[in-house]
């Protein structure tokens, strides 16, 4: 989300949770931290507010949510310094989702090992080896054979995001069956919500 208009416009046509994308290395749509906590506090409790964020240690990631107050927080890139049990300790009603970049086998390896201790993981189609780390917002579909094997011995919700847009999520369902959809680009023209797009969305993907 980039405006608390948009917000406001995905939540009316059914969103479960909204994102906002913090500061990253590469990719599009990151916004400001003050813009980030304006348009969270707009948007109505039933709905999880996502704090997309790229620190990878502990202190960091509980710095920024203090900065927001989002009621989820959904890291981008691998944590390496400190564990999900103190991030979760820190802030007990907070929700953690941990992005998983479908590339191989040992992303397989890597989310079925993180399932166990997050509250769902969502797997995208960056790529954090590249020398500029892409942690997001590529338009790009993954291999979704790999994705499905991931939800099918997940000890944790599955998410499902990566070139997702309205000619596609149907056939992502039915071969992944997660619980639930992740959509940006797929929704967007020229940068901007498009309202048609994320009608034509919601109605492939509602029929699941």
């Amino acid at each position: 989300m980039k405006s608390v208009e948009e917000a406001r416009i995905a939540v009316s046509f059914g969103a479960s949770a909204v994102g906002f994308v913090s500061k990253m290395p590469s990719g599009p749509g990151p916004i400001s931290d003050d813009l980030i906590k304006e348009i969270a506090l707009t948007v109505p409790p039933p709905i999880a507010t996502f704090l997309l964020t790229s620190e990878t240690s502990v202190d960091e990631i509980i710095k920024h949510h203090q900065r927001i107050n989002s009621n989820t927080i959904q890291i981008v890139d691998a944590l390496k310094d400190g564990t999900y049990a103190q991030l979760k300790e820190a802030l007990p009603s907070v929700k953690i989702v941990q992005v998983i970049h479908v590339i191989d086998e040992k992303s397989v390896d890597e989310a079925l090992r993180i399932s166990e201790s997050v509250d769902a993981i969502l797997l995208d189609s960056g790529n954090p080896n590249l020398k500029i780390k892409i942690l997001g917002g590529t338009g790009r579909v993954h291999d979704w054979q790999l994705s499905r094997r991931i939800r099918i011995s997940s000890k944790c919700p599955v998410f499902l995001a990566g070139g997702l847009k309205p000619e596609n999520v149907k056939q992502a369902i039915e071969t992944v069956e997660p619980f639930a959809v992740d959509v940006c680009s797929g929704v967007r023209t020229n940068g901007n919500l498009d309202i048609r797009k994320l009608e034509d969305f919601f109605k492939e993907a509602v029929l699941y």
